[in-house]
């Protein structure tokens, strides 16, 4: 499926073996992830086309279906179960239809997603008129050809679901080798910098980045101590945190923001990462904080490449005491294929098992 920006494999969980060595050694063969062009599977040769999303019914009382996301390695036999995947979380609650974990009502449908990776709850809202799944309509997300139904992600309680804290070190800044970062965990762990204090604008192209590497090899320093110091540990073989450059958006609702995969830009932006730097954004103290914080509906927009997510947030509480208390965003989805995948006996061979 293409699932907001990214595309990969959807499997049910029982499609899949159930020991964890076995699993990630068939996810590896489904994507080819051994080659840097991933010829040898269905990966597009980028860590947006590397992801996979694994759907069960849920185990969990209020909550309709669990989805394990993983990033699946370009080039390397790695697979990453610490981070959630929000435009991949897009395609769950179709598929999970389709798939018959969830009964479709007539008109629309809200499947309650429990991710596994993070522990934290969404509800995701598809078109589902006659009750069938519908991709056809007129949504439009940036960074995807034409149009299509929208689906609506509501996250419920992913604010310092993988750290226990929104702000894990204590501090809505800190200094690390001479530099100011927020380090922030709101659905997705991020270390946020401001694009001028490493001397650039934050507006250039994802390929103008990826050429500095001077810049690069400064971000993986930086993004190596922030995961010490936020308790995730030697992240020197983790996805996460995942870097961000912000800058000053368009107006006082709107911030600009260069995320990274980590160690290339984002052609557009992980929908996890819009929520956090929407949350770094309205919440006052941080590297990328906008105006003064008001408490109520508040819409904002995460600038990025390709063009923008537009993030609602429910604010409580006013100056520090204010928290996030939900954020709810578009996405859209397709079904490109259903079928039969094949996968080569030798990722199964202890020399080429995950590092």
């Amino acid at each position: 499926m293409r699932a907001g920006t990214s595309r990969g494999p959807f499997f049910l969980r029982d499609w899949l073996p159930a020991d964890e060595t076995e699993r990630d050694a068939t996810l590896i063969g489904a994507i080819g992830a051994s080659d840097l062009l991933q010829v040898d599977g269905v990966g597009g040769g980028s860590t947006l086309t590397s992801k996979v999303a694994i759907v069960s019914r849920s185990g969990q009382p209020d909550c309709d279906v669990d989805y394990l996301f993983a990033q699946v390695g370009v080039g390397q036999r790695s697979v990453d179960t610490r981070p959630n995947c929000g435009n991949m979380l897009s395609g769950v609650a179709p598929f999970a239809i389709e798939q018959g974990l969830v009964a479709a009502q007539d008109g629309e449908t809200t499947v309650r997603v429990f991710n596994v990776n993070t522990r934290s709850r969404i509800d995701v809202t598809v078109l589902t008129p006659e009750r069938r799944v519908t991709y056809e309509g007129q949504a439009h997300v940036d960074g995807v050809a034409g149009t299509a139904a929208p689906i609506r992600l509501n996250f419920l309680d992913a604010w310092g679901s993988v750290t226990g804290s929104v702000f894990p070190t204590g501090q809505r800044i800190d200094l690390i080798d001479g530099v100011e970062v927020s380090c922030i965990d709101a659905a997705m762990p991020l270390m946020i910098v401001r694009a001028a204090d490493l001397g650039v604008t934050g507006r250039e192209s994802p390929t103008e980045l990826d050429a500095n590497p001077v810049l690069l090899e400064r971000l993986e320093r930086l993004r190596l101590a922030a995961g010490e110091r936020m308790g995730l540990g030697d992240v020197s073989a983790s996805v996460i945190p995942k870097p961000v450059l912000v800058s000053r958006g368009h107006d006082d609702d709107s911030v600009t923001s260069r995320y990274f995969t980590p160690r290339r830009c984002h052609a557009s932006h992980a929908v996890t990462g819009a929520i956090g730097v929407a949350t770094a954004f309205a919440l006052p103290g941080t590297v990328a904080s906008g105006p003064a914080v008001v408490a109520g509906v508040r819409n904002l927009a995460v600038l990025h490449p390709q063009g923008r997510i537009d993030v609602e947030v429910a604010i409580e509480g006013e100056g520090q005491d204010a928290r996030i208390q939900r954020a709810a965003l578009v996405r859209t989805a397709r079904k490109i294929l259903q079928g039969e995948l094949h996968i080569p006996d030798y990722v199964y061979s202890p020399s080429h098992r995950t590092p």
